[in-house]
């Protein structure tokens, strides 16, 4: 082994894999070293065990003796370390203070299984894209107070929302959900002040929503609100302001600062403003502490009108809101700037070239760092999920995948230009049970692409919930796989957000925008015979029909042994376009399509109100 695979070895890269069609693949050695610069991997200083409720705990070679073992809940134990260096199973789900070998150790432990959804029905939405009574120019937390309303009134159990995490409200232009300033925070444009009685004047409605233009006059109508909140509501901002405390703090001010300086990130401000606690960031908090106490306010009617919303949801639904964790966050924004020792630098995350890309996807996001995880007891992990699951009954973690690897690619290298780097797995999905035990939550992850070998199989062992969307279950001939083979230990679901609806995959709307781009493997007569495949295997004689079969398909997802099936808003309307175009940015309207109507005016269109009695009728709750 030369010194260069030792090393990357050592760091956790990967040099050889396999792509999705199985065929290896080999890392170049410039790009193994590019990686290899951005990685401080210096052990830490207190050591991160993890061990299973009902497993011996395994200590580091060498650690004999007794152990004292300080839990979480105050108690003390003297276990003795066995012959072969183990401790007894400690059943106690938490975070406990191990003390073994003259070295201290945290340790994690988590429940045996995550909770499992009741067996229903639920819908995913685009925040932005509802619908209220009270229309504005995009959907916000008040939307969607009135749509968990509606969905629970005609016997949804869950609903899926998109990434709430904190953008940039000083550059509009960036509103994709999932390249956040920082998931430690809310959107702002999220916020709603008619929850605190400060409604917002009307908008003309538009189709699409034009960001830049709805961002700025939101901005200034959120102003107007802060300036007319009751004594009550400022109160409870101030509580929230000192509960949330200096990461709160940091992040106003980013946001504060931003709106004053500019630039794509903090990388573009004045060198003095690089450090969040230098003397120019001292100064300018103390002369602009109006605006930071606004920023500060509007994280708080943010998470207002989340609880809110899951409130509403868990009057007649079993789950409730399910939050979506982005994989990562903008390398310019807010997280990198007050913490960015936390992060990946000099490397952005994406995915090798497989069936959804066949040219490998740079997502432009940089991640947390496993090396940094380790050295801080996986704090900022923790943090970022009890954020995600504070008003939610379950989580949707975005790219599962990487909780096992991240595909990491040097700054302004193509995406097939990558390696994988190692997470420290068994820890990370051991701390998403911990958190979802504590918020009495499902998990759903996402495990689609590129998937390491008995990466599923793991999750299926803790009850974390994989996803079995309809396009993506083929057999190796190519031809759908019948639901009811289906495993169990997932979510069915008719799309995503990154994939065609239903009626736009039947009228090939995806081939119309591949061809329209460029995109090579736009095969209309291939289509063809997918769609005869699909109508024969949901049991359907003769010749496809013209019309996109939205009933039969939602019905074929719906009938599959999995606890909850899950059908984008898009497809229990019947619409053609998709939420988002994967490889897109301003090529397609990504993130700004709106619904036609208010949520309860949709579901009790005819055609809207079969479908959700149909789910009904094949998942009662």
């Amino acid at each position: 082994m030369s010194d260069l695979e030792a090393r990357a070895t050592a760091a956790g890269l990967s040099r050889d894999w396999e792509d999705a069609d199985g065929r290896a693949q080999r890392v170049d050695d410039d790009v193994l070293e590019g990686i290899l610069a951005c990685l401080d991997t210096t052990p830490p200083a207190v050591p991160f065990l993890s061990a299973d409720a009902a497993r011996a705990i395994r200590l580091p070679e060498g650690v004999s003796g007794t152990a004292e073992l300080l839990l979480d809940d105050g108690h003390r134990l003297t276990p003795t370390i066995a012959a072969d260096g183990t401790l007894p199973p400690v059943e106690r789900v938490g975070y406990h203070r191990l003390l073994a070998g003259g070295r201290e150790y945290t340790l994690a432990v988590p429940p045996r299984r995550c909770a499992l959804p009741r067996r229903g029905w639920g819908v995913a939405v685009q925040v932005p894209s509802l619908r209220a009574t009270d229309d504005k120019a995009f959907g916000d937390a008040g939307a969607l107070v009135e749509t968990a309303a509606a969905f629970a009134r005609v016997g949804a159990q869950a609903l899926a929302i998109s990434p709430t995490h904190a953008l940039f409200p000083a550059d509009p232009t960036r509103f994709s959900p999932y390249s956040p300033s920082t998931r430690l925070f809310h959107n702002v444009l999220l916020a709603d002040p008619a929850l605190i009685g400060v409604p917002l004047p009307p908008v003309r409605a538009t189709a699409l929503i034009d960001w830049p233009q709805a961002a700025r006059e939101r901005i200034a109508q959120l102003r107007a609100a802060f300036d007319l909140a009751s004594e009550g509501a400022l109160s409870a901002a101030r509580a929230y302001r000192r509960q949330r405390g200096a990461t709160l703090e940091a992040h106003a001010r980013f946001d504060a600062l931003h709106a004053v300086l500019g630039g794509h990130g903090w990388q573009d401000w004045p060198v003095a403003y690089h450090d969040p606690n230098g003397e120019a960031v001292i100064r300018f908090a103390a002369e602009h502490e109006r605006d930071i106490s606004f920023y500060a306010f509007l994280q708080w009617l943010a998470d207002l009108g989340l609880a809110t919303a899951q409130r509403t949801a868990r009057e007649r639904m079993a789950t409730g809101i399910v939050a979506d964790l982005a994989v990562g966050m903008d390398a310019g924004g807010s997280h990198a700037w007050s913490a960015r020792e936390e992060l990946l630098t000099g490397l952005t995350v994406g995915a090798p070239p497989d069936p959804l890309g066949p040219d490998g996807q740079n997502w432009g996001i940089t991640a947390l760092d496993p090396f940094a995880l380790e050295r801080t007891g996986f704090r900022a992990f923790i943090d970022t999920l009890r954020v995600a699951l504070a008003h939610a009954g379950g989580i949707r973690i975005d790219h599962a995948l990487g909780l096992e690897r991240l595909w990491v690619i040097p700054a302004g290298e193509d995406a097939s230009r990558g390696a994988y780097l190692k997470m420290p797995g068994d820890h990370l999905r051991r701390i998403v049970a911990i958190e979802a035990h504590r918020a009495e939550a499902v998990v759903i992850a996402e495990d689609l692409g590129t998937v390491p070998p008995g990466f599923r199989d793991t999750l299926a062992e803790r009850c974390m919930l994989g996803m079995r969307v309809l396009p993506f279950e083929r057999d190796e001939d190519g031809g759908f796989v019948p639901p009811a083979a289906w495993d169990e230990a997932a979510v069915a679901m008719t799309g995503t957000h990154d994939t065609p609806t239903l009626a736009g995959w039947w009228k090939e709307r995806d081939i119309d925008w591949a061809e329209q781009l460029g995109r090579s493997g736009a095969d209309r007569a291939r289509r063809g015979g997918e769609r005869a495949a699909l109508w024969h295997a949901m049991g359907k004689p003769g010749d496809p029909p013209v019309a996109a079969p939205v009933d039969a398909m939602i019905a074929h997802v719906a009938s599959a042994p999995c606890p909850l099936a899950i059908v984008p808003l898009e497809d229990l309307l019947g619409l053609e376009e998709q939420p988002n175009l994967p490889g897109t940015i301003d090529e397609h309207p990504n993130w700004r399509r709106r619904m036609d109507a208010p949520t309860a005016a949709l579901l009790a269109r005819r055609d809207v109100a079969r479908r959700a009695a149909l789910l009904n009728a094949e998942r009662p709750a």
